[in-house]
């Protein structure tokens, strides 16, 4: 806990003395695919596998990139909860996040255009406990944390993006 809360203080202090150096300009990922099997990879190598169920023409080897979207929703959130927690001083007993959305298939497949393909309502249960804090500061640790979930926050508002499409033969 003790190392978590000295290097996101070191991590703030830097940022606060130099601004400019938290903005991160065009972080890459690219995926690639075979059938409906897909494999993105970032630039120092991670990689990370999804894969559509047999029902829709995938081979279900690996999660769904839906699944993907709620267990980065619901990492995001725990990281962020136990960062705020190693910051103020508290030891967690007890963290779990959970996430659950609601999905239409129809937006998916594209046969409702009234339907979104995107997940239709999300609900994130979370499970947090600690022998030295009481239930205020671990409701504060989480409000913080919910505030400052880079996922949540992309989920819960438009984003501007573009698209560009490079045609090869």
């Amino acid at each position: 806990m003790s190392d978590i809360a000295e290097a996101v203080s070191r991590v703030v202090g830097h940022l606060e003395a130099h601004p400019e150096d938290g903005y991160d300009e065009g972080v890459l990922v690219t995926a690639t695919t075979s059938g409906l099997r897909a494999s993105s990879k970032s630039p120092d190598g991670h990689v990370v596998v999804t894969d559509m169920p047999r029902g829709i023409g995938g081979g279900a080897s690996a999660p769904s990139p839906g699944w993907l979207l709620r267990a980065a929703l619901a990492s995001c959130d725990a990281t962020l909860i136990a960062m705020r927690a190693a910051s103020v001083g508290v030891e967690l007993d007890t963290l779990e996040v959970t996430v659950a959305m609601d999905f239409d298939d129809r937006g998916l497949l594209g046969t409702d255009d009234a339907v979104p393909a995107g997940p239709l309502s999300s609900n994130v249960s979370i499970r947090i406990g600690a022998e030295d804090a009481d239930e205020e500061t671990l409701r504060e640790i989480v409000d913080w944390a919910e505030h400052h979930s880079p996922v949540g926050d992309a989920l819960s508002r438009a984003i501007p993006g573009t698209i560009s499409v490079d045609v090869v033969r």
